[in-house]
């Protein structure tokens, strides 16, 4: 009879204490300072490439204070889930701020953005429901997914002559389907394919869910995402945002018609039976929509610096796939390489994301580079610089 316990000890885990004897293993690094563009490690300064901090509101003093006055108003938590005695007037105030800023009808928020697809997606899809999703779909869709009834199918990413086949395929009468999809994939940087998606959703009259969390503050005119990138607010249904990229927090919402989020509020698990938002969370976002809305120059500097850095790895040589977003990729291919590359980057002062498979297709390892609106011309020089260095003493470039 096999040990339940075997699989703890070899196998990942074997992996990962030969990557820590060597030297290589990039997991886990204890950051000594705050999110910044600049952060300290193993007592050394690194520049940051690494963070979904999208508008650099981390260390914003406005974004600081607000939630230190949240903590003096509130205390430090709020004992409770939402549905019972968790629910302050903050959570109250952010939901309503959330609602008018991406102009739908309701929004409710969850205790992380993982909570809130898990909870969404096996909350509204039922026995008699097919959902169906992108193969390179976040974790947290993947999981809402396996949590729900329906019969669940996937489709080669971006691919919606795929996904058409297989709904036509697969669909029966008086069956449910929805429609699942990151709007910026979170490894690769590009962004679905929607009005291709929504022409198929509606040939076979399926709803449509969008997990924006790395869209919302980054993509559209107003920083609302993917549907307004694409002028498509109207054609989907259900759109999900996090509060740990661009709004420097923790926590999750989704937005949609009063009626769909009524009924998630009262039949979700994940949200019932888990401990609501701390005050000081929900008030620095609160803060953080605020700056977005008032500050556009932000986004725009931070499209100044995706360009400049997308443009610098081209130029270079580097592979940086189908990228069109603040995540750009540095393709490896080979996992042992990856951290290597990894390793050089660090020793030479940049904090990076090496991410290999199943985070991405086997053979497609890569460094995950991301970037702020706070970033400097004088550290993205600095970062170009020491790819390029170390990319062309590994035969990378």
């Amino acid at each position: 009879m096999a040990d339940l316990f075997d699989k703890c000890i070899h196998g990942t885990a074997e992996r990962a204490r030969k990557a820590v004897k060597e030297g290589y293993y990039p997991y886990f690094k204890a950051i000594e300072s705050g999110a910044d563009t600049e952060v300290i490690i193993d007592g050394e300064k690194k520049v940051m490439i690494g963070s979904n901090n999208y508008l650099g509101l981390t260390q914003d003093e406005r974004v600081k204070k607000a939630a230190i006055k949240a903590i003096e108003d509130f205390g430090s938590g709020c004992t409770g889930s939402r549905f019972l005695n968790g629910t302050l007037a903050l959570h109250e105030e952010l939901e309503a701020r959330l609602a008018e800023f991406m102009q739908v009808e309701t929004v409710l928020v969850f205790s992380t953005g993982f909570q809130t697809n898990q909870g969404t997606i096996s909350t509204i899809v039922g026995r008699n429901d097919m959902v169906i999703g992108d193969n390179e779909n976040h974790a947290s869709l993947v999981d809402g997914v396996r949590l729900g009834f329906g019969k669940a199918y996937k489709y080669r990413h971006n691919d919606m002559q795929d996904l058409d086949n297989i709904i036509s395929r697969n669909k029966k009468d008086n069956q449910g389907i929805l429609i699942v999809s990151d709007g910026v994939f979170s490894m690769g940087g590009d962004i679905v394919d929607l009005p291709a998606l929504i022409k198929v959703a509606k040939k076979h009259k399926a709803r449509v869910m969008i997990d924006d969390a790395h869209s919302v503050g980054v993509l559209g005119d107003n920083g609302r995402g993917t549907a307004e990138h694409f002028q498509m607010e109207d054609d989907v249904d259900l759109i999900m945002g996090t509060f740990s990229k661009s709004f420097a927090s923790i926590g999750g919402f989704i937005a949609g018609d009063e009626d769909i989020v009524h009924y998630i509020k009262h039949t979700s698990r994940a949200l019932i039976f888990s401990a609501s938002p701390p005050p000081a969370a929900v008030a620095t976002v609160i803060e953080a929509v605020k700056i977005l809305q008032n500050e556009p120059e932000r986004r725009e500097k931070l499209w100044q610096n995706v360009k400049k850095m997308k443009k610098g790895f081209q130029e270079l040589g580097f592979n940086t796939g189908n990228s069109q977003t603040p995540i750009i990729p540095i393709i490896v291919g080979d996992d042992d390489k990856t951290f290597y590359f990894w390793r050089s980057l660090y020793d030479n002062g940049i904090f990076v994301n090496p991410v290999i498979s199943p985070a991405v297709p086997p053979g497609n390892s890569l460094l995950r580079t991301s970037y702020m609106a706070t970033h400097t011309d004088k550290e993205l020089d600095f970062v170009l610089g020491v790819f390029e260095k170390v990319g062309k003493g590994m035969d990378i470039i």
